[in-house]
Protein backbone atom coordinates (compact mmCIF):
# COMPACT_ATOMS: atom_id res chain seq x y z
CA UNK A 1 0.00 0.00 0.00
CA UNK A 2 1.11 3.56 -0.63
CA UNK A 3 0.28 6.80 1.10
CA UNK A 4 0.23 9.47 -1.60
CA UNK A 5 1.96 11.60 -2.41
CA UNK A 6 5.07 9.44 -2.52
CA UNK A 7 8.73 10.39 -3.01
CA UNK A 8 10.48 11.80 -4.89
CA UNK A 9 8.71 15.02 -3.97
CA UNK A 10 8.12 18.09 -6.09
CA UNK A 11 7.19 21.49 -4.64
CA UNK A 12 3.55 20.67 -5.30
CA UNK A 13 3.56 17.15 -3.82
CA UNK A 14 5.62 18.24 -0.79
CA UNK A 15 3.05 20.99 -0.08
CA UNK A 16 0.25 18.42 -0.39
CA UNK A 17 2.04 16.13 2.07
CA UNK A 18 2.41 19.00 4.55
CA UNK A 19 -1.27 19.93 4.31
CA UNK A 20 -2.32 16.30 4.72
CA UNK A 21 -0.24 16.08 7.91
CA UNK A 22 -1.73 19.33 9.21
CA UNK A 23 -5.25 18.10 8.49
CA UNK A 24 -4.58 14.83 10.27
CA UNK A 25 -3.19 16.48 13.37
CA UNK A 26 -6.05 19.00 13.48
CA UNK A 27 -8.45 16.04 13.40
CA UNK A 28 -6.88 14.86 16.67
CA UNK A 29 -7.59 11.13 16.25
CA UNK A 30 -4.37 9.49 17.50
CA UNK A 31 -5.00 6.05 15.94
CA UNK A 32 -5.70 7.61 12.54
CA UNK A 33 -2.71 9.97 12.70
CA UNK A 34 -0.38 7.12 13.69
CA UNK A 35 -1.21 5.31 10.45
CA UNK A 36 0.70 8.00 8.48
CA UNK A 37 3.95 6.66 9.98
CA UNK A 38 5.85 3.45 9.27
CA UNK A 39 5.26 0.67 11.83
CA UNK A 40 8.79 1.29 13.17
CA UNK A 41 8.88 5.09 12.70
CA UNK A 42 11.44 6.92 14.83
CA UNK A 43 10.54 10.22 16.49
CA UNK A 44 12.22 12.87 18.55
CA UNK A 45 9.63 15.27 19.86
CA UNK A 46 11.21 17.92 22.09
CA UNK A 47 13.14 15.70 24.53
CA UNK A 48 11.02 12.57 24.03
CA UNK A 49 12.16 9.67 21.88
CA UNK A 50 9.56 7.32 20.42
CA UNK A 51 9.59 4.35 18.10
CA UNK A 52 6.65 2.69 16.39
CA UNK A 53 3.00 3.39 15.87
CA UNK A 54 1.92 2.21 19.32
CA UNK A 55 4.20 4.72 21.06
CA UNK A 56 3.16 7.47 18.62
CA UNK A 57 -0.51 6.80 19.26
CA UNK A 58 0.01 6.81 23.05
CA UNK A 59 2.01 10.03 22.82
CA UNK A 60 -0.67 11.79 20.73
CA UNK A 61 -3.45 10.57 23.03
CA UNK A 62 -1.68 12.09 26.03
CA UNK A 63 -0.79 15.27 24.10
CA UNK A 64 -4.35 16.04 23.04
CA UNK A 65 -5.73 15.27 26.50
CA UNK A 66 -3.43 18.00 27.84
CA UNK A 67 -3.55 20.52 24.96
CA UNK A 68 -7.16 21.71 24.79
CA UNK A 69 -8.63 23.57 21.79
CA UNK A 70 -5.59 22.57 19.72
CA UNK A 71 -5.27 24.26 16.31
CA UNK A 72 -2.22 23.84 14.08
CA UNK A 73 -0.79 25.45 10.95
CA UNK A 74 2.12 23.79 9.10
CA UNK A 75 4.08 25.37 6.27
CA UNK A 76 6.53 23.79 3.84
CA UNK A 77 10.05 25.08 4.39
CA UNK A 78 12.18 22.88 2.10
CA UNK A 79 12.24 19.45 0.46
CA UNK A 80 14.42 16.94 -1.35
CA UNK A 81 13.72 13.54 -2.87
CA UNK A 82 12.29 11.85 0.24
CA UNK A 83 12.64 14.53 2.92
CA UNK A 84 10.54 17.52 3.89
CA UNK A 85 11.30 20.33 6.35
CA UNK A 86 8.32 22.08 7.92
CA UNK A 87 7.79 25.02 10.20
CA UNK A 88 4.65 25.18 12.28
CA UNK A 89 2.75 26.92 15.03
CA UNK A 90 -0.16 25.71 17.09
CA UNK A 91 -2.32 27.24 19.78
CA UNK A 92 -3.73 25.42 22.76
CA UNK A 93 -5.09 25.97 26.24
CA UNK A 94 -3.83 24.24 29.38
CA UNK A 95 -6.22 22.97 32.04
CA UNK A 96 -5.16 25.99 34.12
CA UNK A 97 -6.77 28.26 31.48
CA UNK A 98 -3.43 29.60 30.20
CA UNK A 99 -3.16 29.86 26.41
CA UNK A 100 0.03 28.97 24.53
CA UNK A 101 1.37 29.29 21.03
CA UNK A 102 3.93 26.60 20.31
CA UNK A 103 6.41 27.20 17.50
CA UNK A 104 8.62 24.65 15.89
CA UNK A 105 10.39 22.95 13.04
CA UNK A 106 10.12 19.38 11.89
CA UNK A 107 12.34 17.30 9.65
CA UNK A 108 10.59 14.39 7.98
CA UNK A 109 11.95 11.38 6.10
CA UNK A 110 9.65 9.12 4.09
CA UNK A 111 9.89 5.56 2.85
CA UNK A 112 9.22 4.71 -0.80
CA UNK A 113 5.50 4.10 -0.07
CA UNK A 114 5.01 7.61 1.33
CA UNK A 115 4.91 6.74 5.04
CA UNK A 116 6.93 8.86 7.44
CA UNK A 117 9.85 6.83 8.75
CA UNK A 118 11.48 9.59 10.81
CA UNK A 119 10.21 12.77 12.47
CA UNK A 120 12.53 15.14 14.32
CA UNK A 121 10.68 18.02 16.03
CA UNK A 122 12.01 21.03 17.93
CA UNK A 123 9.32 23.05 19.70
CA UNK A 124 9.12 26.11 21.96
CA UNK A 125 6.08 27.30 23.91
CA UNK A 126 5.07 30.93 24.37
CA UNK A 127 2.40 32.01 26.84
CA UNK A 128 -0.20 34.19 25.12
CA UNK A 129 -3.34 35.97 26.25
CA UNK A 130 -6.73 35.06 24.79
CA UNK A 131 -6.61 38.36 22.87
CA UNK A 132 -3.32 37.34 21.20
CA UNK A 133 -4.79 34.17 19.74
CA UNK A 134 -4.76 34.03 15.93
CA UNK A 135 -6.21 30.59 15.20
CA UNK A 136 -10.00 30.85 15.57
CA UNK A 137 -11.51 28.39 13.09
CA UNK A 138 -13.88 25.68 14.37
CA UNK A 139 -12.12 22.60 15.75
CA UNK A 140 -10.87 20.40 12.91
CA UNK A 141 -9.42 21.14 9.47
CA UNK A 142 -8.13 24.69 8.92
CA UNK A 143 -10.28 26.42 6.30
CA UNK A 144 -8.56 26.90 2.94
CA UNK A 145 -9.03 30.68 3.15
CA UNK A 146 -7.47 30.99 6.62
CA UNK A 147 -4.15 32.89 6.63
CA UNK A 148 -0.93 30.87 6.56
CA UNK A 149 1.96 31.34 8.98
CA UNK A 150 3.60 33.69 6.48
CA UNK A 151 0.37 35.67 6.09
CA UNK A 152 0.12 35.99 9.87
CA UNK A 153 3.73 37.14 10.22
CA UNK A 154 4.64 34.09 12.24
Amino acid sequence: MTRAPIPPFTAETAALKVRAAEDGWNGRVPAKVALAYTPDSIWRNRSEFLQGRAQIEAFLTQKWQKENDYRLIKELWAFTDNRIAVRFAYEWQADSGQWYRSYGNENWEFDEQGYMARRIASINDLEITPEERLFHWPQGRRPDDHPTLTDLGL
